[in-house]
């Protein structure tokens, strides 16, 4: 795993020294020794390297990595370029077509977005190929439940779009009344028209970045293929 260099590290550093985590690197070092684990080791800190401290405006909290190759590389919902767009993100870009009027693109890669501020975060940071949740309960859960109560005592306004019931329980963690939360269900097609669909969070989450001074988020996915 490479190091986490920019303003996230000093925060970050007291978890290393942990039991969990030394557990953690260890199960993970043995894990990609010995099977398949996506994403590639390179990209396993993406959305810290992408997205320092200092520039996060939004958080989407994502909970596993995809499993099948060539989808994951680090920030939740993404996936390259060349790869077919996931349904769960297919249905973030309808939302967004209806909310903001943004054109659904012929890619699922996020990067824009976590260049201007957007923390794509998954609360499990890798996963063996083709196996879901295979690396949940192995200490990740922990290391990015530290990542949400740094960002909560951020005394500036943050973002935090909670979608699902798995994010929407990491919202007792968020204490700050400088943050925004927005609530959803999941965009999945199993969830996604039980209120997902309809709950304008990127208009609402770009009014409130404008209302505190901020540049609001250009959510266009540009097409990469014309």
């Amino acid at each position: 795993m490479p190091p986490i260099t920019n303003d996230w590290a000093s925060h970050l550093r007291p978890e290393y020294s942990k039991d969990y985590y030394k557990s953690l690197f260890k199960f993970i070092g043995e894990e990609y020794a010995s099977h398949t684990v996506y994403p590639p080791g390179d990209d396993i800190f993406n959305a810290f390297h992408l997205t320092p401290l200092k520039d996060v405006k939004v958080v989407i909290i994502g909970q596993d990595p995809y499993h099948e190759p060539g989808q994951a590389h680090g920030l939740s919902f993404s996936v390259k370029p060349g790869v077919a767009i996931p349904p769960s993100l297919l249905n973030i870009y309808k939302e967004l077509n209806e909310d903001l009027g943004c054109y659904i693109p012929d890619n699922g890669y996020l990067v824009k977005w976590a260049k201007q501020g957007v923390l794509l975060l998954n609360a499990v940071l890798t996963v063996r190929a083709h196996v879901a949740a295979s690396h949940q309960n192995k200490g990740w859960e922990q290391f990015t439940d530290s990542v949400i109560r740094i960002l909560n005592k951020e005394d500036r306004p943050i973002v935090f779009l909670l979608w699902g019931g798995f994010a929407r329980s990491k919202k007792k963690m968020l204490t700050n009344p400088d943050h925004l939360i927005l609530e959803a269900p999941h965009p999945s097609p199993l969830s996604s028209y039980r209120g997902f669909f309809g709950c304008k969070h990127f208009s609402k989450t770009n009014d409130f970045l404008i209302q505190h001074g901020l540049t609001p988020i250009d959510w266009q996915i540009e097409n990469i293929n014309e």
